[in-house]
């Protein structure tokens, strides 16, 4: 019973309250509410999860293999994936971008075993851009001399038309987050030492990669560098409406075209200059003696002058009379076929008939009209009638000859 008591005395006990003076404010914070099946929310470092898929189609070459792989080694954010099919249309690259949990592509096509296409694509909502990438140089030419720590994060260098052209402001974006290497990446390092430069000039993007040597800006070029041709841009990720078209692309194939014809032509218009120079080319050298006697014949040179100058004139004037009557005689034969031709195109009897009739010989035995059939035996009974007619003929003329002699 004591110890029953002792509990009893410990719960009656008064609450001890405390003291709080006015001056001093209490901030009461209450807990947030949230569900118990709710996970709670990790504070992480890594951020911007960009991840691209880079990968190409069947039909690319060596170099373009090999600047593909260089992209790879500049970018530690990118996912691999075998070469698709040509038969597999282009849409399914978003189906592999969710699959490798990937929200950008890089996508590298061939064309003829020469020409090259790169598609920059948004997997989630889009837009998607295609390029023709032209003056394609690889990391490993000697050349290029540059080095750097693999996977440093890059500074992405613009040009200023990039803020102020339409289609290049989207570009814009759509680059830096393709190529631009996320925060605390775990296949990063915390370096920045490597400039990724992007100039506008000639209709085109110049991609360029240099190293950082020293704080004054001295650079030096590591490679990959090649041009690109913007083509189209489309709303979506590899589909939808196109958003802006390059006005002043030319395909590659048309291009090689054009180049052909051109030589054609040239080696055309040699062959007709010559062949002017040819035809007007003079058959006698200039009469200087008769001239010659006329100016040293005569002291007054203003005379003889003159009178060279008035032969030349008269000269003129009879080639232009001469011109006249035949641009004359062009339109009386012109009027005179035009009135024929109406004259075949008349209708009704007093016009001549277009259709030739047909031939009709009479039937011995019935002695009816029929239409003559002409079979082979028939053709090959002309044809030797004709060769007697020529042989009658070569022989008149040869006895004709025989008895002149």
């Amino acid at each position: 019973m004591g110890k029953f008591n002792k509990k009893l005395n410990k719960k009656n006990k008064p609450l001890q309250l405390e003291i709080v003076p006015k001056d001093k404010e209490v901030e009461v914070q209450l807990p947030e509410s949230r569900k118990s099946d709710a996970v709670i929310p990790k504070k992480d470092k890594w951020i911007n999860r960009q991840r691209v898929l880079v990968l190409c189609g069947r039909g690319i070459n060596h170099r373009d293999r090999h600047l593909m792989k260089d992209l790879k080694t500049i970018m530690p954010h990118h996912r691999d994936e075998p070469k698709l099919e040509r038969w597999k249309t282009l849409s399914i690259i978003n189906e592999l971008g969710e699959m490798k949990h990937c929200n950008k592509a890089m996508y590298f096509e061939g064309r003829h075993k020469q020409d090259l296409y790169m598609w920059l694509s948004s997997i989630n909502d889009g837009p998607s851009a295609k390029f023709l990438v032209e003056n394609v140089s690889t990391m490993g030419e000697l050349k290029l001399t540059g080095n750097c720590l693999k996977g440093a994060r890059p500074l992405l260098s613009y040009d200023e038309n990039f803020s102020k052209i339409p289609h290049l402001m989207l570009l814009r974006e759509l680059l830096t987050q393709i190529f631009g290497v996320p925060n605390h990446h775990p296949k990063s390092q915390p370096f920045v030492d490597r400039v990724y430069t992007f100039t506008f000039l000639d209709n085109r993007i110049w991609f360029r990669n240099y190293q950082i040597l020293a704080e004054d800006g001295a650079l030096s070029e590591i490679g990959p560098r090649f041009v690109m041709n913007p083509v189209k841009i489309f709303a979506e990720s590899f589909t939808g409406e196109p958003l802006w078209e390059n006005p002043d692309y030319v395909s590659p194939a048309k291009h090689r075209k054009m180049i052909k014809l051109s030589a054609k032509d040239k080696y055309v218009n040699r062959t007709d200059s010559k062949s002017r120079y040819d035809a007007t080319m003079p058959t006698e050298a200039f009469n200087i003696d008769k001239i010659g006697r006329e100016v040293f014949a005569n002291d007054d040179e203003e005379e003889v002058a003159r009178k060279i100058i008035e032969r030349e004139e008269n000269m003129e004037a009879d080639e232009s009379v001469d011109e006249e009557e035949l641009q004359a005689k062009r339109e009386k034969s012109d009027i005179a076929r035009v009135k024929k031709l109406i004259e075949k195109l008349k209708p009704g009897g007093e016009g001549k008939k277009l259709v030739k009739p047909k031939k009709q010989a009479v039937n011995p035995i019935s002695g009816k009209l029929q239409q003559r059939g002409i079979t082979k035996r028939s053709k090959m009974i002309q044809n030797i009638a004709k060769t007697k007619k020529l042989s009658t003929k070569f022989k008149s003329k040869s006895k004709k000859k025989a008895s002149a002699e």
